[in-house]
């Protein structure tokens, strides 16, 4: 990332972004919790990009430059934490579960953010602690560094249905299997099959957040049906992509 502003305070405020509306790379002194309320967020560094729908939130560290953009229409809920209270103990973003309590705990607490009040600290302790409980997600598409399995990423990327398997998009780029079998787990730390579900879900939910009918999503991202991908969205997200706009 280059052109990083420096903004030394995290804000805690709400923000309403427009579908494809970005904030440009920037980095804070403090730690920020960002939700997105409606639609979804995607939280890019140079290390990857984290996403996250109506029920996520991302954990963002002290210090870690990223951008922000909106795919549907996003209300955007952030909430900023000294660089001394890290009440995860994480030191890399991390796409994180919303429950119901935490959610209104969220918009409760961005509401008046020059609130300084008794009760608005309270409030901040238990959303402290909902945090600390909320089930972490690996909801991230990670940044390649070297080349090769960079060539390979790219082909998945513009055509998230290419089903060629790893040995062929390996031969597409001059690179044999094993080779580029080992950098996936050697660089993002999981399976090529696992890596492409990742990015045809990150893929899907930008569809569906632009109200694309399931049935069109499911075949434009590879899935061989729209039963299939209703399956591997309900497994990742605990609930369908028809009610996914409703629950945001």
């Amino acid at each position: 990332m280059s052109n990083i502003r420096h903004t030394p305070t995290a804000p805690t405020r709400a923000k309403v972004l427009s579908a494809g509306e970005r904030i440009d790379a920037h980095r804070h002194d403090d730690h920020q919790i960002v939700y997105a309320g409606s639609g979804v967020l995607a939280v890019t560094t140079d290390a990857g990009t984290w996403f996250a729908p109506g029920n996520r939130a991302i954990w963002v560290p002290a210090g870690t430059a990223h951008a922000h953009r909106a795919h549907g229409h996003l209300d955007l809920y952030l909430v900023g934490l000294p660089s001394d209270d890290n009440p995860l103990g994480l030191d890399a973003p991390t796409v994180l579960a919303v429950g119901p309590l935490l959610r209104e705990l969220i918009l409760a607490y961005t509401r008046d953010p020059d609130d300084d009040s008794p009760e608005r600290r309270r409030l901040l302790a238990v959303l402290r602690d909902q945090l600390r409980a909320s089930p972490r997600q690996p909801l991230r598409l990670p940044t390649p560094t070297d080349p090769r399995l960079a060539a390979v990423c790219a082909l998945v990327h513009a055509d998230p249905a290419d089903p060629r398997t790893l040995a062929a998009l390996g031969a597409a780029t001059g690179v044999g299997e094993r080779t580029l079998s080992r950098l996936f787990r050697h660089e993002f730390g999981m399976t090529f099959p696992q890596w492409r579900t990742q990015s045809r879900l990150y893929h899907a939910l930008r569809l569906l957040a632009g109200d694309t009918p399931v049935t069109t999503v499911a075949h434009r991202c590879g899935w061989s049906s729209a039963s299939a991908f209703i399956d591997v969205f309900r497994r990742s997200f605990g609930y369908t992509p028809g009610t996914h706009n409703r629950r945001a």
